[in-house]
């Protein structure tokens, strides 16, 4: 693996990023290497936790998505901007959490996810999401996702891709180590 470009914080941290982390995390889990990095600017940083941009199940969640909606889009992101240490974290701390099975969640990595393991929403929306990625939303992609989303859902699924293609580019401009966390078999980190 490269190495890191931007060397993570060590732990413990002091205030005021301490608290910040402490608003992200279950107590005693370690910080995501990314989340240590990306410290280094405090002020941003304590701007994304305290604009709650940022929370404990990752960017802009305002509790308007269903959490498996949410976690297919972020998943999906992170297969189509080839951001393995994204789709690694999320696997190993929340995504059994927002809903996904082992199953679907390896199947996100397929060029064409299996129809029989996701509803056709899903579907739908997987597909979106590719085609926001690559900035081609054909009419009929466009129109397969309206069928199963209102336009307000479309406009904060696009908004929840596009922030994590920036959570891509970070990680490019970064290059933190994965993390690793040990992951209990109802699907928390341990």
């Amino acid at each position: 693996m490269p190495t890191t470009r931007i060397s993570p914080l060590t732990e413990p941290l002091q205030e005021p990023l301490a608290g910040h982390m402490a608003k992200l995390l279950p107590p005693g889990m370690p910080a995501p290497q990314l989340f240590l990095s990306v410290a280094r600017n405090a002020g941003l940083f304590g701007f994304l936790v305290d604009s709650g941009l940022i929370g404990p199940t990752g960017l802009l969640d305002r509790r308007v998505l269903p959490r498996d909606l949410r976690e297919t889009v972020i998943l999906r992101t992170c297969v189509a901007t080839c951001n393995d240490y994204e789709f690694n974290l999320h696997v190993q701390t929340i995504s059994a959490r927002m809903g996904l099975s082992p199953t679907q969640i390896a199947d996100l990595r397929a060029a064409q996810p299996s129809d029989k393991l996701w509803p056709a929403s899903l579907l739908a929306v997987i597909q979106l999401v590719d085609a926001v990625v690559r900035r081609t939303v054909d009419d009929a992609t466009y129109a397969r996702a309206r069928m199963h989303f209102s336009e307000e859902f479309l406009i904060e699924i696009t908004q929840l891709a596009g922030l994590y293609v920036g959570v891509a580019m970070l990680v490019a401009l970064i290059r933190p180590q994965l993390d690793t966390y040990q992951v209990s078999p109802g699907g928390g980190t341990a």
